[in-house]
C-alpha cells in the first residue's frame, strides 16, 4: 500500500497525510459527497472531483498489484521465476507490461509452436537460433528429426516446424513487443478508407483519411471505430516496419550464417502474423480507452451542468410537447410540480389547424393562469415555436416561452416510474409532463432518467457502458448532494441519490411520510425502516426540512455540528432557538464579521467547517442553483433566413465537445463555436471556457443554408 500511496501523491500532488486519510474513510463506507462534504479536515479540503478520480486510480493500482502477485505466484509454480523477470514485474507500472512479461508462461492453446514442441523439434530450433553451424547444410541437421510416426516426412517439415518455435518465442519476447509497441505508436498512422466510396454517409471526410496515431484526437477514435462497426469505414495501420526489422535483425541475427536467411523470414513472419495485429489491437483499445475516458469526463462536466441549471420556481407552466402526425402534446403543471390538465393540439403539418390549436391553448392559459410555456427542441420544435410566438402575442398578458432539452423524456414517459406517477396519464402525454417539469426544477426532473440518455455529450453509446455508468451515477449524486434534497416533496428517484440512501431506502422514506406523515426533524429518519444510524451519518446533512423547527434542519449543517452552530450563533450574541424569530439579514452581517480563525480555535473545529455553518446560516435553505444562469426567455421566432453573417445573438450552450460548442440561437438546428471561435485567446479545452447552460453572446460567420448549419463565433464578445 505505501506503493500505491507514493504513486498517487505523485500523480495528484497532494500530501501523503491527505492520501492516507481519504483511503481510510472510503475503506470504512464513507461516501465520496459525505467525504467532500463533512471531512473537508481530514482530507484538506478535497473536492468531490478529486476525491473520485482518486478512488478511480486507487481501485487500478490495487488491482495492478493483486495482478503482480498473481503472475509471480503462477510463475513461481511453473519453477521458472528468476530474480530478473520479478523484479520486472514489480516495477511494472501498466496491467499491458505485466502480461506482455507473462505472455511466455501463460497456459496456451495448440499452437504450431506446441505442435513443434511435441513432434521433438524444439532442440533444433535452439540449433537454428544459436547459428553456430559452420560447415554443411541445416537440410542435413534436419534430417535427424524426421519421423514418419510425428509426420516430419522432410527436412523442410523439420526446419518449418522448428521455425514456428521460433516465431513464437519472438513474439512473446517481452523486450521486443515493448520497442515495437513503442515505434508503432511514434512512427504508426491511422489510415482510412471507405467501403463504398459512391455511399453518402456521415464518414464522409474518412473516406480518405491519415493521421498520426500519437496525434489523432478522442472523437476522431470514436468516429473511426463506429464507422468501422458500421460497415462504413476500412481502418489500417500504417508502420516503418523498416525500423521494426532493422531492430529485429539486429537482436537475432548473429553472424552471417547459412541460417540466417530462415531467421531473417522467420522474424519478418512472426511480426507480421502475431506481433503486429497484437500490438495494433492493443494500441488501438488504448487510444479508444482514453477516448472513452475523455467522452465520458466531457459527458459528465456537461450532464452536471445541465442537471445543475438554475430552477424557475413559482411559476405555473405549460409543458409543450412538439410532433406532426401525432399532435403536440400539451400539459399544465402549478408552481408546486402537480398536474392540472393534459391535451393533444394539431397546429403542425399535416393537419394544420393552427386556429383550433390556438383557441384551446388560450382558453387553458386563461384557465390555469399559465406564466410561462416550455417548449421540447425535438422534432416539430422550431414549426412548434413559431406557433407558440404568434398565439402569445393575441393574449392580454404578458407572458414568454423558452425551448427546453427535451433528450430522454421518451424514455422516461414509457418507464415504470413514469407509470407509477401517472398510471392513468397515457405515455404520449407524460412527455410534455416532464418537460414542463424540467423547466421548474431540471434536477428533479432529470434524475428520473438514465443519465446516458440526456444527450449532452459525445459517443456515449460506444464507450464502455459500465464505466459510463459509473461516471454519471457519481455525477448526479455530486449534483443532488450539492444541492441538497427537501425530505418532504423529494421522489424516490431523488433520494435515491443522496448519500447512502440506496433505491429500498429511498422508498422506505416516501413510504413513511405517505403513512406517518410529513418529517418535522431529521432525527425523526431514524424511524425508518432499514435507515440505521450509519446511513444516518451518511445522509442526514442533504435532506433538508423547510417547515423544521429547528432552522438548522432546513440547512446543510450536519446534525453532528449543530452544538458548535449552537455555539457559533451563541458568540455573535443570540439563542440557536430563537434565529428564526430575528431578522435573518441581522445575523448574517454579524456572522459575515466574525474571525473564522479566533473561532476555530475557541470551539475546537476545523476553519472548513465553521466557514460552511456561516454559509448556511447566513441564508437557510439556500439553493446554489440560484447563482446558475437562468433560461433564455422568449417571444418571437428566428429563422434561418432572418441570419447574416455579423449579425451578433444571445443563446444558449447546449452541449460542449473536444471541438468546441454547440449554442441554440433560436433556429431549428444549434450553432456550432468551433475551438478556435470561443475565444481570443488560445483554447486547449472548450470546458475551460464555456458550460452547458451558459448564456453567451454569439457572431455568426458563417451560413449553410443546404444543410442548416450555421458557423458562431465568441471571440471578443464575452
Amino acid at each position: 500500500m505505501e506503493k500505491i500511496i507514493e504513486k498517487l501523491m505523485q500523480e495528484f500532488d497532494i500530501k501523503k497525510v491527505q492520501i492516507e486519510s481519504t483511503i481510510k474513510l472510503i475503506e470504512e463506507g464513507n461516501t465520496i459527497p459525505f467525504i467532500a462534504r463533512y471531512r473537508k479536515e481530514i482530507t484538506g479540503n478535497l473536492s468531490d472531483e478529486t476525491l473520485r478520480n482518486l478512488n478511480i486510480r486507487l481501485t487500478y493500482l490495487k488491482n495492478l498489484e493483486t495482478r503482480k502477485e498473481e503472475v509471480i505466484r503462477h510463475i513461481r509454480e511453473l519453477e521458472m521465476l528468476t530474480s530478473e523477470i520479478e523484479l520486472s514485474i514489480l516495477n511494472s507500472t501498466l496491467l499491458s507490461e505485466i502480461e506482455d512479461i507473462y505472455r511466455p508462461y501463460k497456459p496456451k492453446k495448440r499452437t504450431k509452436a506446441t505442435i513443434a514442441k511435441e513432434k521433438g523439434l524444439e532442440p533444433l530450433s535452439q540449433i537454428i537460433l544459436k547459428q553456430s553451424i559452420k560447415l554443411g547444410d541445416i537440410n542435413d541437421i534436419a534430417k535427424d528429426y524426421l519421423s514418419e510416426e510425428k509426420g516430419i516426412l522432410t527436412a523442410e517439415d523439420a526446419i518449418n516446424g522448428a521455425c514456428d518455435i521460433i516465431a513464437e518465442n519472438i513474439s512473446d519476447n517481452p523486450e521486443y513487443r515493448k520497442y515495437i509497441r513503442r515505434i508503432s505508436y511514434i512512427t504508426g498512422k491511422v489510415v482510412t478508407s471507405a467501403v463504398d466510396k459512391d455511399e453518402k454517409t456521415v464518414y464522409d471526410m474518412y473516406y480518405e483519411f491519415s493521421e498520426n496515431i500519437n496525434k489523432i484526437p478522442g472523437h476522431r477514435i470514436l468516429a473511426i471505430n463506429r464507422g468501422e462497426r458500421e460497415k462504413a469505414l476500412k481502418v489500417k495501420f500504417d508502420v516503418d516496419e523498416d525500423q521494426i526489422f532493422k531492430y529485429l535483425n539486429d537482436k537475432i541475427i548473429l553472424s552471417d550464417s547459412i541460417v540466417k536467411d530462415i531467421l531473417t523470414e522467420t522474424y519478418k513472419d512472426a511480426y507480421k502474423k502475431y506481433i503486429k495485429p497484437s500490438i495494433e489491437r492493443e494500441i488501438w483499445s488504448d487510444k479508444f480507452e482514453d477516448a472513452s475516458e475523455k467522452a465520458i469526463k466531457v459527458f459528465g462536466v456537461n450532464s452536471k451542468n445541465l442537471l445543475m441549471q438554475a430552477p424557475l420556481k413559482g411559476l405555473t407552466v405549460m409543458g409543450f410537447d412538439p410532433a406532426y402526425r401525432t399532435g403536440c402534446k400539451i400539459a399544465i403543471i402549478d408552481d408546486t410540480g402537480k398536474l392540472l390538465t393534459t391535451t393533444t393540439v394539431y397546429p403542425t403539418l399535416p393537419q394544420e389547424d393552427v386556429a383550433g390549436a390556438e383557441k384551446e391553448l388560450i382558453n387553458l392559459i386563461k384557465k390555469y393562469n399559465v406564466d410561462m410555456i416550455a417548449i421540447g427542441n425535438g422534432t416539430a420544435s422550431r414549426e412548434s415555436e413559431k406557433f407558440v410566438s404568434d398565439m402569445i402575442k393575441k393574449l392580454d398578458k404578458k407572458i414568454y416561452y423558452t425551448i427546453v432539452n427535451e433528450a430522454g423524456a421518451s424514455v422516461y414517459s414509457a418507464s415504470e416510474l413514469a407509470t407509477k406517477e401517472y398510471p392513468d396519464i397515457n405515455v404520449s402525454l407524460r412527455g410534455a409532463i416532464s418537460i414542463a417539469r424540467r423547466l421548474q426544477d431540471p434536477l428533479a426532473e432529470l434524475v428520473k432518467i438514465d443519465p446516458k440518455s440526456i444527450g449532452v455529450g459525445q459517443y456515449q453509446h460506444d464507450v464502455n457502458q459500465k464505466r459510463l455508468e459509473e461516471a454519471l451515477t457519481g455525477v448526479v449524486e455530486d449534483a443532488v448532494n450539492t444541492v441538497g434534497v427537501d425530505l418532504n416533496t423529494a421522489t424516490p428517484s431523488l433520494l435515491s441519490y443522496v448519500s447512502g440512501v440506496n433505491k429500498n431506502i429511498s422508498n422506505n422514506i416516501v413510504k413513511y411520510r405517505e403513512e406517518i406523515g410529513k418529517f418535522k426533524s431529521r432525527n425523526e429518519l431514524l424511524k425508518v425502516s432499514k435507515l440505521g444510524k450509519a446511513t444516518f451519518i451518511q445522509c442526514a446533512g442533504f435532506l433538508k426540512i423547510p417547515e423544521a423547527k429547528n432552522i438548522l434542519d432546513n440547512t446543510m449543517v450536519h446534525p453532528e455540528s449543530y452544538e458548535i452552530a449552537a455555539k457559533l450563533i451563541k458568540s455573535i450574541g443570540y439563542d440557536i432557538k430563537n434565529v428564526d424569530k430575528i431578522k435573518l439579514s441581522e445575523i448574517s452581517t454579524r456572522l459575515g464579521n466574525v474571525d473564522t480563525d479566533k473561532l476555530s480555535i475557541e470551539l475546537d473545529v476545523g476553519k472548513p467547517t465553521i466557514e460552511d455553518i456561516i454559509k448556511e446560516l447566513q441564508k437557510p435553505g439556500r439553493d446554489p442553483r440560484e447563482n446558475m444562469p437562468k433560461p433564455i426567455l422568449k417571444s418571437d421566432v428566428l429563422k434561418l433566413e432572418d441570419l447574416k453573417e455579423g449579425m451578433e445573438l444571445t443563446g444558449t450552450v447546449r452541449n460542449v465537445i473536444d471541438f468546441g460548442a454547440f449554442v441554440d440561437i433560436g433556429i431549428k438546428n444549434d450553432g456550432l463555436v468551433h475551438i478556435s471561435q470561443i475565444s481570443d485567446k488560445y483554447v486547449r479545452n472548450p470546458m475551460e471556457e464555456v458550460s452547458v447552460g451558459d448564456i453567451v453572446r454569439v457572431k455568426v460567420i458563417g451560413i449553410d443554408k443546404e444543410k442548416g448549419k450555421v458557423s458562431l463565433s465568441m471571440k471578443g464578445l464575452n
